[in-house]
């Protein structure tokens, strides 16, 4: 039988938790999911900047992760969905060159696969980014 463990995010996490009802994170075995991590900061408030956006998203994707015991290095799947205008065909090169620094920075020469999505709505008005990650205890040592 598999060990299931859910993990809620002190912060932003827990109210989310509170008012919708999800959790940020669960373990099943050596199996992490977390679902999708906006650039919010523990008052759900946006960042001005798309970079500091999305460097806050990848931020909580790390405190996600530790809810259940992982770690950016355990990291093999990134989905990141980006807001773009309708009608446009491709996601922006200023997306690109911050997720890129961020995958450089965090994952030592590490490259889990990644799916990079357009979408004309996120789950807040003012959201630009979203990244969720799938990863595997151990499996960056």
């Amino acid at each position: 039988m598999s060990t299931v463990t859910f993990g809620i995010v002190p912060g932003y996490g827990e109210k989310l938790h509170a008012a919708l009802g999800y959790s940020g994170a669960v373990r099943v075995d050596d199996r992490v999911e977390i679902s999708g991590q906006a650039g919010v900061d523990d008052d759900l408030a946006i960042p001005d900047a798309l970079e500091d956006e999305i460097v806050q998203a990848f931020d909580n994707v790390e405190r996600a992760l530790a809810t259940v015991g992982a770690t950016w290095q355990d990291v093999i799947h990134v989905n990141s969905y980006h807001k773009v205008a309708p009608g446009d065909d491709a996601i922006g090169e200023d997306h690109n060159r911050v997720m890129a620094e961020q995958f450089r920075r965090r994952l030592n020469g590490r490259a889990p696969i990644w799916t990079e999505t357009g979408v004309t709505v996120l789950g807040l008005a003012a959201m630009r980014v979203e990244i969720r990650v799938t990863a595997i205890l151990g499996s960056g040592n």
